[in-house]
């Protein structure tokens, strides 16, 4: 009896343990103040070139019925879901860098780690649409209105998105009743699933294994199609024996090409190098939220003279109204 009261109150008190893991602390970038005050000026400005940057390409490709074709639709919500991902996580960044209170909830780490996925999902499978509507516009003109209908279009937007909540969810079922009952810190400005396992009170060997499985598996997948894709378009434009085509066509992918190594980098080196490095980690983030999301309207903007000129159009079609009103 005895015994059986004594495992009873070891129950009760793990349990109460683990219910009192309220909250985590972000160690962030560095512990430095000087460094700190650094980071705190510099992804202040970045992070507001990225709103004004994202915002910009989504409002020219909307209002500017010239822009209203497949290829600016998908550069459109490339530039939210970029803006998104930067917004889910630079701004609390900012705050702990200014307050010092770096700290966030349990709820606010498992939604921040559901929504990060949702968007890191859907963004993959948006670059390989595009690449589809690169494949369709350069190896089958003649069919690419066709093809590539609104109604696809549509259709390849809205898969994306449901890839990304399927992934995102199929990750947070296998560890969403961890118990964590000792450290609550996490050696970041934001939570993830690598650094929010190890954290657990038991062995999360097999868990580990399903989250680099299935994010090892997407990131792989669809890093390795968009490579095939490419090869294949240039490829069938060296076989046709274009004049200038195979240097036209690698002009129009060099930019797509760039952003999908951008972007994939550091996905496939943090979920997939099995041994982990905090600096390189800490570096790949801020490569992920708020180099990327900057060098992506920069890089389809300003090599392209439809863009470059539709946002002439527009600063134009604004300071007129300024002037009207």
């Amino acid at each position: 009896l005895f015994s059986r009261d004594l495992c009873d109150k070891s129950e009760s008190m793990n349990k109460s343990n683990y219910s009192s893991m309220s909250e985590f602390v972000l160690l962030g970038l560095s512990t430095s103040r000087p460094v700190q005050h650094f980071l705190l000026a510099f992804s202040t400005v970045f992070y507001v070139t990225i709103v004004l940057g994202n915002l910009l390409v989504v409002f020219t490709v909307t209002f500017d019925p010239y822009l209203h074709s497949p290829m600016y639709f998908f550069l459109a919500n490339l530039s939210f879901i970029d803006l998104c991902l930067s917004t889910l996580t630079v701004p609390k960044m900012i705050s702990d860098l200014h307050s010092g209170h770096k700290t966030i909830s349990f709820q606010g780490c498992v939604i921040q780690i559901f929504v990060l996925h949702v968007l890191g999902g859907s963004e993959m499978v948006l670059l390989v649409a595009m690449a589809l509507d690169r494949y369709v516009a350069i190896c089958k003109p003649l069919h690419y209105l066709t093809v590539m209908s609104p109604q696809m279009c549509i259709s390849l937007l809205s898969g994306s998105w449901a890839i990304g909540f399927i992934h995102s969810v199929a990750q947070l079922v296998f560890v969403g009743h961890l118990p964590f009952c000792g450290p609550n810190e996490i050696d970041s400005f934001y939570c993830d699933l690598p650094w929010f396992i190890r954290l657990a009170c038991t062995d999360t060997y097999r868990m580990e294994f399903m989250v680099t499985a299935n994010s090892g598996f997407i990131s792989m997948g669809t890093f390795l199609l968009l490579l095939i894709s490419y090869i294949f378009i240039l490829v069938s434009v060296w076989k046709r024996s274009i004049r200038g085509g195979l240097s036209k066509a690698f002009s129009t992918l060099s930019a797509h090409i760039t952003v999908v190594i951008l972007f994939f980098g550091p996905c496939i080196f943090v979920y997939m190098w099995p041994f982990p490095t905090v600096s390189v980690d800490k570096f790949l983030a801020i490569l992920d939220f708020m180099i990327t999301p900057i060098l992506n309207p920069a890089i389809y903007t300003l090599r392209n003279k439809d863009m470059k000129m539709a946002m002439k159009r527009l600063c134009s079609q604004l300071l007129s109204l300024r002037m009207i009103s």
